[in-house]
């Protein structure tokens, strides 16, 4: 689908939707209890969509009650005798993917994995050291991963600065292991916040885990509980909604839970701190998803330097988003420098626009450019702006609504 919108200021309130990060780590907690559990405010993302399929490969069912909220049937059996492995179609989620690998090893001996998009072009090395340490068979070819083995209790050592999700993999599957495990972080945890929203999720369904001061301890035997889960509003959905508002736009974002454990909340003290004048350094290594956002508040900072830093992550995403974020911003008139693992933005007093982008089938340079083109002085053209149904199906119509002009080509 492309979309040409017509410069023009947003004004209104307009509540994000439910958090894709917490839906996922809940769904996948929900399917590893033995019973019912009921899952409040989820919403249809693609990503989620992707999750309820693998978690539907293992064994779980699901049902809708009413509205945005279903009722999981968790796995009956967490065993599954024979060799044929199930499998499982993430889509292009890599949270689905990088979280289900150590589960399928846990619960059912393994799986073949498959994607689309760049998804099977992520890295999975730190997995993969360790399934050469354990004698865990895979083999990625033909755009699928297979794995086959099981995970024993024991040590288990990763990179921190790699991405979070392996560590929430792991803490995922080491408790139905059947004795005790730690994992031993050998760098820094980048995105910790992440990491504080798995262990706050799987403590809501029952799974306690020792936070060490280079790791994690995690006791075997221990048994998912089902639970009534309610998922709070996205503050990484919300921090495009700030963006207008720093841009000039009259929108108030409501429903965010302030006290979170988001690590993307931070967008909130940020906004805040960008407002002041002078050069300013954001580390975004615990908030790598904020760099879009972030990056069009940068481009109209007026006559000031940002500097979003310790970024190199992004370029393993929907697409390589330094690329993308410097491609897109500099077409609508921005001046944005790419680095190896940073942006260098100067701000100006607003942008051109009248070109045709492309959204490069990542949501989130998607909604950067509709935020920014609310300061372009003309029109602008996005090619595929349908992607921003992994995360935000329905950010046309809350942008529509908001007073936004776009017309479908």
């Amino acid at each position: 689908m492309d979309l040409r919108i017509t410069p023009g200021p947003l004004e209104g309130t307009v509540t994000p939707p439910p958090s894709k990060s917490l839906a996922h780590r809940a769904l996948i907690a929900a399917a590893l209890a033995g019973g019912f559990s009921v899952l409040e405010e989820l919403a249809p993302s693609q990503d989620i969509q992707a999750t309820l399929r693998c978690m539907e490969a293992l064994g779980a069912e699901w049902s809708r009650q009413s509205g945005d909220t279903i009722l999981v049937s968790g796995i009956r059996n967490l065993s599954r005798p024979g060799n044929e492995l199930p499998r499982f179609d993430c889509g292009e989620s890599g949270s689905t993917l990088r979280f289900l690998i150590p589960i399928a090893l846990a619960v059912a001996g393994g799986g073949v994995f498959t994607g689309r998009g760049r998804l099977m072009e992520r890295p999975q090395k730190p997995y993969f050291d360790i399934f050469d340490e354990k004698g865990i068979f895979y083999e990625q070819k033909d755009g699928s991963l297979t794995v086959r083995g099981h995970l024993g209790p024991g040590e288990y050592r990763l990179p921190g600065n790699v991405s979070s999700q392996f560590v929430t993999g792991l803490l995922y599957a080491l408790p139905l292991l059947g004795g005790d495990s730690t994992i031993v972080l050998t760098s820094p945890l980048e995105s910790h916040g992440y990491v504080d929203m798995t262990l706050e999720v799987l403590e809501q369904f029952g799974i306690q885990i020792e936070v060490l001061e280079d790791g994690f301890a995690v006791s075997g035997n221990q048994s998912y509980q089902t639970c009534r889960f309610i998922v709070e509003a996205d503050w990484s959905q919300a921090a495009f909604w700030y963006a207008a508002g720093f841009l000039g736009n009259w929108v108030e974002v409501g429903g965010l839970d302030t006290h979170s454990t988001q690590g993307d909340a931070v967008v909130e003290d940020w906004v805040d701190k960008l407002s002041d004048p002078g050069e300013m350094d954001v580390d975004v290594s615990n908030c790598p998803d904020l760099v879009p956002p972030l990056a069009v508040i940068a481009a109209l900072r007026t006559g000031e330097i940002t500097y979003l830093t310790n970024a190199a992550r992004l370029r393993i995403k929907e697409s390589d988003r330094l690329a993308s974020v410097t491609q897109v911003l500099n077409a609508l008139g921005a001046d944005v420098k790419e680095g190896p693992d940073f942006l260098k933005i100067k701000g100006r007093d607003a942008l051109t626009g009248g070109v045709t982008v492309d959204c490069c089938n990542d949501h989130r340079i998607a909604m950067m450019a509709a935020i920014a083109a609310t300061r372009c002085q003309q029109p602008v053209t996005l090619l595929g702006a349908e992607c921003v149904k992994k995360s935000y199906p329905d950010f046309w119509e809350v942008y529509q609504t908001l007073g936004g002009v776009v017309h479908v080509l």
